[in-house]
């Protein structure tokens, strides 16, 4: 007697690494069965139709702020991963920032762990960070299950005695040995900090204050010179390095150079650099302020060929919620910077990359789900849509759409740049290791499943 499915997704039409087929999906305990053409037939508790919908892999969000413990009243696990289930991100990495306290040891971890425990909608795992004074705590954060590590080249701001600092040149070349001999990855944001600083306090003092101001004090310069630094001690050091959101065609170019060479280097970039530019900074504010900041529209074009290139390794939303009163400045430079706008990660890539550029599904999902699972260690379950995987899964509707209201937003203040936004395609379910998290009929599931998930040696070389 054929043993019976958890579940079986039928009708759909499948999103794999190298191509999409109508296919079926059967689920038992959480994990990919068997995908065949029709499995109708086999006895199942639970039958998913979908016909008319794509099924994708769920997005692996590596890039979030999510600030537990500590500071949860800008965002925490439950809201946070509240939107990204209703966005189809199956998976994320918080960031080790700007949680109090930052994590930079293992006691650290385990109380960002604690506060995720029975409080995530998703699955998630958590880097660790590298700060002046930590490296001997790094291999006890490795032991702890982290993915990879992050640092700033610029200083992240934020108040307090007890804050995520910029690792300076010895700290980043210590942090680096230590990494490579630990076989972990080294995430940085990459913007030189002499330059911003200066032409930072020479706007200010001239009396140049507006959204422009901002964005003209972190050019394209600092973001070049501080990849560059970076890549010339990731060759003495050998460490492996991956470059977060970065805004700019020219750094790319020196990030794939890196590659030609064998490097072992990745590059992401975000959503909202291939979806707004600088006059979307001056129409909209506050909620389009980050740091490396929005580049103009030509820029921005650069950005969309090197996608369609091949050359951006993993998209990521790089979500930094802050309280609304934190965006409330006459001073654009004392504005918080960070853009809520996971939840509509996938949306806008097949928006902007399917719909209006026609990058295959494939190509894309596997910048949002296949690259960053892979880069982070964590792709022995997620990630991707085949056998013995984690059944993280996502339908869409790619036929019908609709405008995002503020009231649509799951995250903590709904401070998106992206409401009125028209989208040409719907997120109907997501399901985590085959349970539903979302539904669009019935919205948000209540029950917190989301587990976490420990690096495994083994990530993909890139060069």
């Amino acid at each position: 007697m054929t043993q019976a499915l958890d579940c079986i997704i039928t009708g759909g039409t499948v999103v794999l690494p190298d191509r999409t087929e109508k296919l079926d999906i059967g689920i038992s305990d959480g994990i990919i069965v068997e995908i065949a053409p029709s499995l109708k037939e086999r006895p199942s508790s639970r039958l998913i139709q979908a016909d008319g919908l794509h099924i994708l892999a769920g997005v692996v969000d590596i890039h979030v702020h999510f600030n537990e413990p500590g500071l949860d009243a800008w965002e925490g696990f439950a809201t946070g991963s509240a939107a990204l289930a209703a966005g189809g991100i199956t998976t994320y990495v918080d960031m080790p920032l700007n949680g109090v306290p930052p994590t930079t040891n293992a006691e650290r971890l385990m109380l960002k762990q604690q506060a995720a425990d029975g409080n995530s909608h998703v699955d998630y795992a958590l880097w660790g960070g590298l700060v002046e004074g930590n490296t001997a705590e790094l291999e006890g954060l490795a032991q702890g299950g982290v993915p990879g590590f992050k640092a700033f080249m610029s200083e992240p701001g934020g108040d307090g005695e007890d804050i995520f600092t910029r690792a300076d040149d010895q700290t980043l070349l210590d942090g680096m040995k230590e990494l490579a001999r630990l076989g972990y990855v080294l995430a940085l944001h990459a913007e030189d900090e002499q330059i911003v600083s200066e032409l930072a306090a020479q706007a200010q003092a001239e009396g140049r204050t507006g959204e422009l101001d901002y964005a003209h004090s972190r050019p394209i310069a600092a973001e070049v010179k501080a990849v560059q630094h970076a890549l010339h001690l990731a060759r003495q050091t050998g460490c492996a390095l991956h470059f977060v959101h970065i805004s700019s065609r020219e750094a790319v170019d020196v990030i794939t150079a890196a590659k030609a060479e064998g490097m072992n280097v990745t590059v992401e970039t975000c959503p909202h650099y291939l979806v707004l530019n600088e006059q979307d900074l001056l129409d909209k504010g506050v909620v389009a302020k980050c740091a490396p900041p929005l580049r103009n529209a030509d820029e921005q074009a650069q950005l969309w060929q090197a996608v369609e290139q091949g050359l951006i390794d993993i998209i990521a939303s790089d979500h930094s919620p802050c309280p609304p009163d934190m965006k409330q400045q006459a001073n654009f430079f004392n504005v918080w910077g960070g853009i809520s706008g996971a939840q509509s990660t996938l949306l806008l890539m097949l928006e902007e990359g399917f719909h209006r550029r026609d990058i295959a599904l494939p190509k894309l999902m596997n910048m949002l789900s296949v690259a960053p699972a892979e880069r982070l260690g964590l792709h022995y379950r997620k990630g991707r849509i085949a056998t013995r995987y984690d059944a993280d899964l996502v339908l869409v509707d790619l036929n019908r759409g609709a405008v995002l209201e503020q009231e649509h937003l799951l995250d903590k203040h709904r401070q998106s740049p992206y409401i009125g936004y028209e989208f040409s395609s719907t997120v109907v379910e997501t399901l985590v290791r085959g349970q539903s998290v979302y539904r669009e009929q019935d919205g948000l599931i209540p029950e917190k499943i989301g587990q976490f998930v420990a690096y495994q040696p083994g990530g993909v070389t890139y060069g």
